[in-house]
């Protein structure tokens, strides 16, 4: 249990701004440790996110582990492993251990269902809040709090520590100069939910092709997250495409989701996503630590983006807490924990992005793997945080740091 001195106990201790995953998770993570903590977000909840929409068995594992997943075993699908095309007609699949699984569940549910466990912890909730940038101490060293916007008012709330989980284009990460949108690549990923897709099982989907990729993911209610990601090269060109056109085109020009799709029906807008690869100069500053896609985000082919928001959202408390015992800003520690925690699977991520922005890369790679699936199907087990869900993951990390 975290014991709070005199000095601090009439102040917020830590102020989390976004109530994604990785805010949600750092939150009862704090909360159960005593620490008085706020999280705050732009949006009313439950709301819908555009997302792959599942979680990997190691993602999973890791919410068994803080006890928050019983809502989600109970309203998602499990998935047992994944299905890999490519180009040619290759096809691998990849079934988990017996016993390990994943789940399929929205983003709506999934970050609701987070939310409530927050505040179940006993963190403090509050919605429609829009952060305008970071409270800087006189000298600019140090992050004091965050000025919002609520209910047509501009004030500031102070905090010893703020932890930024604000997404993708996090307020605070950019205006600090911490994150960039990466030269290359330049994709965007469109996605919507259809009813009526033919021969979905429990397996995740992940369709290669030379000029991108589709995941296809069945969710609760007999529905099927579609999201469809292109090379798209600017956000100019990205804002002159068709978005509602986008799938549709997709599948109509690939034989295996055509007939798939034939009598399927699009039972939402379509969500557009762009550009999805943030570069992260570090995890925070003094006063600010960062998680989830505010601390880097990467192109989502391998479906572990939520294993990285869960982890780093546990990283980003456990820097806090410490920070809050010592005095000493942990942004450095932090920056480290997460090079060791995902460099492997960052790693990974690089090169299969390379892979598929290569049309002549990916047509060797179907022709390989349509012979040889072994390379493959270790691949969806390294994907799918396999070891993580075996309660292996510490050794895998222990390896990889002998590197």
């Amino acid at each position: 249990m975290f014991r709070r001195d005199s000095q601090s106990s009439s102040h917020l201790e830590v102020l989390i701004v976004g109530a994604g995953p990785a805010g949600s998770v750092a939150a009862v993570v704090l909360a159960r440790a005593g620490v008085r903590v706020r999280l705050v977000d732009r949006a009313r909840f439950p709301r819908p996110k555009l997302c792959g929409d599942t979680l990997n068995p190691g993602a999973l594992a890791m919410l068994d582990r803080l006890r928050v997943s019983s809502g989600i075993r109970a309203r998602g699908l499990p998935v047992t492993g994944m299905v890999v095309t490519g180009p040619g007609g290759a096809r691998i699949v990849g079934n988990y251990d017996p016993g390990i699984s994943g789940v399929a569940i929205t983003r709506q549910d999934l970050d609701m269902l987070l939310l409530e466990e927050a505040v179940r912890a006993g963190a403090e909730f509050e919605p429609s809040v829009v952060v305008r940038g970071p409270l800087m101490a006189a000298d600019g060293a140090r992050v004091m709090g965050v000025r919002v916007a609520a209910s047509a008012q501009q004030h500031d709330v102070r905090a010893r520590i703020v932890i930024g989980a604000d997404g993708r284009h996090s307020r605070l990460a950019f205006n600090l100069g911490l994150a960039r949108y990466a030269e290359q690549p330049r994709r965007w990923a469109f996605g919507a939910y259809y009813a009526g897709v033919q021969d979905t099982t429990s397996h995740g989907e992940m369709h290669i092709r030379e000029d991108g990729y589709v995941g296809v993911a069945p969710v609760p209610d007999g529905l099927t997250n579609v999201c469809v990601v292109r090379e798209l090269g600017s956000v100019v060109r990205a804002q002159r495409v068709e978005v509602d056109s986008v799938i549709e085109r997709a599948i109509a020009s690939d034989p295996l989701l055509r007939e798939r799709c034939a009598r399927a029906r699009r039972v939402t807008p379509v969500t557009v996503l762009g550009p999805l690869a943030v570069e992260s100069i570090a995890a925070g500053m003094p006063g600010l630590l960062l998680a989830g896609d505010a601390a880097g985000f990467i192109d989502p082919m391998t479906g572990d983006g939520l294993r990285f928001a869960i982890r780093g959202g546990q990283l980003a408390a456990a820097a806090a807490l410490r920070e809050l015992e010592t005095g000493y800003s942990m942004h450095r520690e932090l920056c480290s924990r997460r090079r060791h925690e995902f460099g492997a699977k960052w790693r990974i991520n690089r090169a299969l992005r390379a892979l598929v922005a290569s049309p002549r890369g990916v047509g060797i790679a179907a022709a390989i793997s349509s012979h040889w699936h072994a390379p493959v199907r270790a691949l969806i087990a390294l994907a799918g945080d396999v070891a993580v869900a075996r309660g292996t993951g510490r050794m895998f990390a222990r390896a990889e740091a002998r590197e």
